[in-house]
């Protein structure tokens, strides 16, 4: 990740709802969850869901995947992981106080 990437990649989660759809679609996992779903579970309108969902997935957080007529949305981890590393190494040139706090791991492949 570079300095370019990971600006966008802040700047998709300095919102709100987004952090809050991010949290919730962490929690449920590798499977995703559908933009009806996701709104819902964190009181966002279907169309104000939308927008967000493209906001995070045109910066590589999230992935979309049609299933039958609906799409479903999952973080991706490896995104998150990247930005995680850029921070760590990158940022805060390897301080281990910083270090010793994460691991990130891509559990859904």
């Amino acid at each position: 990740m570079d300095e370019f990437n990971a600006l966008a990649t802040f700047g998709a989660l300095s919102n709100v709802t987004r952090l809050r759809i991010l949290k919730y679609l962490v929690r449920m996992g590798c499977n995703g969850k559908t933009a009806g779903e996701i709104g819902k579970a964190v009181e966002a309108t279907p169309s104000r869901a939308s927008f967000h969902l493209a906001t995070m997935t045109e910066t590589g957080l999230l992935v979309s995947e049609r299933r039958s007529r609906e799409i479903f949305y999952k973080v991706n981890f490896n995104s998150i992981g990247n930005l995680v590393h850029y921070l760590i190494h990158d940022c805060c040139k390897g301080n281990n106080t910083v270090q010793s706090c994460c691991n990130p791991k891509d559990n859904c492949e």
